[in-house]
């Protein structure tokens, strides 16, 4: 088992930042590839950016690039997901997960674990 516990949501105004954070406790995080989700009322759960085991690889959905950077730290068993220039389409629930895949995934189906989600709500 993993746990996973997101911090970091809150309310920003457009063009703001926000860092998330998840904490992982369990079984050996660096087994995991790393990803974070997004979803908005009404929508699926949409990908935003996934890190290898080590944090070597990261990728992002088109929506995060430029403006979103994934990044984790294997010794305290932490992902972060930094969000900068935030728009009001950024609200939604963020979740991070563990996927037992070395690279991670733009697939939700290949994580194993989740944590409860953090929201991110941006004003106009």
């Amino acid at each position: 088992q993993v746990q996973l516990v997101e911090s970091g949501g809150g309310l920003v105004q457009a063009g703001g930042s926000l860092r998330l954070s998840c904490a992982a406790s369990g079984r050996t995080f660096t087994n995991y590839g790393m990803g974070w989700f997004r979803q908005a009322p009404g929508n699926e759960r949409d990908f935003v950016a996934a890190i290898s085991t080590s944090g070597g690889i990261t990728y992002y959905a088109d929506s995060a690039k430029g403006r979103f950077t994934i990044s984790r730290d294997n010794a305290k068993k932490s992902v972060f997901l930094q969000m900068s220039n935030l728009r009001p389409e950024d609200t939604a629930i963020y979740y991070c997960a563990a996927d037992p895949g070395a690279y991670g995934s733009r697939r939700s189906s290949t994580y194993e674990y989740w944590g409860q989600g953090t929201q991110v709500t941006v004003s106009s």
